[in-house]
C-alpha cells in the first residue's frame, strides 16, 4: 500500500505541495477555512464583507491570478474589478483565469513615464524599488534579480478615471514591494474612496506602525487602522460603520 507521508517526504517541492493537498482533501474538516491569499487577508475581508456579492475591487501588484491573491476568493463569488500588475506577461494568466476582470499589465507611479523594473527569481519580489530590490540580491539570500526591464507607470487617479469613474470600490489592495506609498499618494482621494486599503508596511510592530509615514498619511486622508496581519494593514474609511 502506498504511504503518502513516506512520499512526501523524498518528494520534490511541487510534488510535496500537490501530495499536502491531498492530504488535506482526505482529512477534510468541515471547520476549515481556505485562503488564497499569503497572510489570510481574504478571510479578515470576508470577515468585513459578509456575503456581499458583485462587489468591486482594485488589485495594484497583482502578481497572480490565484496565488497570493487577496482577490481571487471574491473573485469566486461573483466580485470583479481591476487587477494590475508591472510584471512583463503577467496579464495572460489573469487574462486566462479572471476573463471578468479588467486585467492590466502596467505600473503605478507618481507621474506618468517609464522605470526600471527588476525581476526575480521569485516573482512575488518584483518591483521598483532599487534599494529594496538590490538588499534582496543578497549572496547569503536564495533571490536573485533575473533582469532589470523598462516599465510604463501611470499615476493611480489616471488609471481610475479611464477604468472606474462609476465604479464604487469596496476594497483596494496595493502591494508594491516597498513602493506602496508612492502608489497612494498617486491617488485622488476625494474622487476614489475604497471602504478597505489594504496595504503592505513591513517589519512594523502596532505600536510602531501609527508613526509610520504610510499610516500616516491614510489618516490624512479619513483612514484608520482596522486590522493587520505580518505585513498587511486594512485601513477603513472613518465614515464606514466598524461592524461587529
Amino acid at each position: 500500500m502506498l504511504d503518502f507521508k513516506i512520499l512526501k517526504e523524498k518528494a520534490p517541492r511541487p510534488l510535496k505541495n500537490l501530495i499536502k493537498r491531498g492530504l488535506a482533501c482526505l482529512n477534510w474538516d468541515p471547520w476549515l477555512s481556505v485562503s488564497w491569499s499569503q497572510e489570510g487577508e481574504d478571510i479578515v475581508l470576508r470577515r468585513f464583507f459578509g456575503d456581499k456579492k458583485n462587489g468591486f475591487y482594485v488589485d495594484i501588484g497583482a502578481h497572480h491570478p490565484k496565488r497570493f491573491s487577496n482577490t481571487f476568493y471574491f473573485y469566486r463569488r461573483g466580485w470583479s474589478g481591476i487587477n494590475i500588475d508591472a510584471m512583463p506577461g503577467s496579464m495572460r494568466l489573469f487574462n486566462k483565469y479572471r476573463p471578468r476582470d479588467l486585467n492590466l499589465e502596467l505600473g503605478v507611479a507618481g507621474k506618468q513615464g517609464e522605470l526600471d523594473y527588476y525581476v526575480f527569481n521569485e516573482k512575488a519580489l518584483n518591483g521598483f524599488f532599487c534599494e529594496l530590490s538590490r538588499s534582496r540580491n543578497d549572496a547569503d539570500s536564495p533571490y536573485r534579480i533575473e533582469k532589470v526591464v523598462r516599465v510604463r507607470v501611470v499615476p493611480l487617479k489616471d488609471i481610475l478615471g479611464q477604468y472606474a469613474k462609476d465604479k464604487k470600490i469596496d476594497f483596494m489592495n496595493v502591494d508594491v514591494e516597498g513602493l506602496d506609498l508612492d502608489v497612494l499618494q498617486s491617488n485622488d482621494w476625494s474622487r476614489f474612496r475604497p471602504k478597505m486599503v489594504l496595504a503592505e508596511v513591513l517589519g512594523k510592530s502596532l505600536v510602531e506602525l501609527e508613526k509610520d509615514p504610510l499610516a500616516q498619511f491614510m489618516r490624512r486622508q479619513g483612514y484608520s487602522i482596522f486590522a493587520k496581519q505580518v505585513n498587511t494593514v486594512f485601513f477603513l474609511d472613518d465614515s464606514e460603520p466598524r461592524g461587529t
